[in-house]
């Protein structure tokens, strides 16, 4: 099955849909509050280096939640909570109706909960700022990692190496476990990161099976109004984790992709600082930044025989 032949190129960098309220905007995701749920929207916009870009990607919404609703139908078999309904639109409340053009494929009625003030990353391989702290320090996070690993090295074991959680375009920063529990209390620390390994190296065998590394990922959890741990927001996907092929992994550089990677390579081949006005992305880098995506989603999601 080629989803990309499949799904409109329409992009859709901001829903406004009056009948729901005024959303609320990530830099991805509009989030509607529908009173007893929340419904997620996955736009089509893409960021990079925690800043928005002027363009989006055409379909990548659609890509993020199919590999979401993938994930958390995995997980649920793990026996991990998270806050997913439905994303059967014929399940959405009545007045969602006017807007299946927008909503279908791409969006996601959710339970509330309350986010935790952390991004939880698993790493497994050596990567980004992982790869950056490293080479100024031979730490992640303050963890201490052996001498002389190799850019893109696997690591002996995966770790989990927090970071805040900034907002209005700030950046994210890595910090240790212990500034986590500081944050966030000693017990539910422990038992984020415990779930977030679990859930990283369940995902990374069944990546691996079909032809994907998963370098690292980052998770969401939240407490929802018991006050129970439940995994929120996405979950594996181009957005929230570095997808590398198999066949191509060679360690000692980086690597090829089948995420925004693509993007943040452009962005530094231009020499931009983050810090002047975004640029806009020409059509060959939104072209194959979808191609990649979308070969992400197929690659996982679609077994040898074109069934689901």
């Amino acid at each position: 099955m080629n989803y990309s032949e499949k799904v409109p190129e329409m992009v859709l960098v901001e829903s406004h849909l009056s009948g729901l309220g005024l959303p609320k905007r990530g830099k991805v995701r509009d989030i509607y509050d529908l009173g007893d749920a929340l419904l997620l929207v996955a736009s089509d916009r893409i960021s990079a280096f925690d800043v928005v870009l002027p363009n989006g990607i055409p379909g990548k919404g659609y890509v993020l939640t199919q590999l979401s609703l993938f994930w958390f139908e995995g997980v649920e078999k793990l026996g991990v909570r998270h806050h997913l309904v439905t994303a059967d639109f014929n399940a959405f409340p009545e007045r969602c109706r006017p807007y299946r053009a927008f909503l279908e494929g791409r969006s996601m009625l959710v339970k509330k909960a309350k986010p935790l003030p952390v991004e939880c990353i698993v790493r497994g391989y050596l990567s980004g700022s992982g790869w950056r702290e490293y080479l100024s320090c031979g730490t992640i996070s303050g963890e201490a990692l052996p001498k002389g690993l190799l850019e893109s090295a696997q690591l002996p074991e995966p770790i989990f190496t927090p970071s805040t959680k900034a907002e209005g375009g700030a950046h994210d920063l890595n910090i240790t476990f212990e500034e986590m529990k500081v944050l966030v209390g000693g017990s539910l620390s422990e038992e984020v990161r415990s779930l977030s390994l679990h859930i990283y190296q369940w995902a990374a065998q069944a990546a691996r099976a079909r032809g994907i590394i998963i370098a690292d990922t980052k998770m969401e959890f939240g407490l929802d109004p018991t006050g129970q741990l439940v995994l929120i927001d996405e979950l594996l996907t181009p957005d929230s984790s570095r997808f590398w092929p198999i066949d191509l992994y060679v360690p000692g550089k980086g690597q090829p992709s089948f995420d925004k990677q693509f993007v943040r390579d452009y962005l530094l081949s231009i020499h931009w600082n983050g810090a002047t006005q975004a640029p806009h992305l020409p059509d060959a880098v939104i072209s194959q930044t979808r191609q990649r995506y979308f070969e992400a989603l197929e690659r996982l999601t679609v077994n040898k025989d074109g069934s689901h």
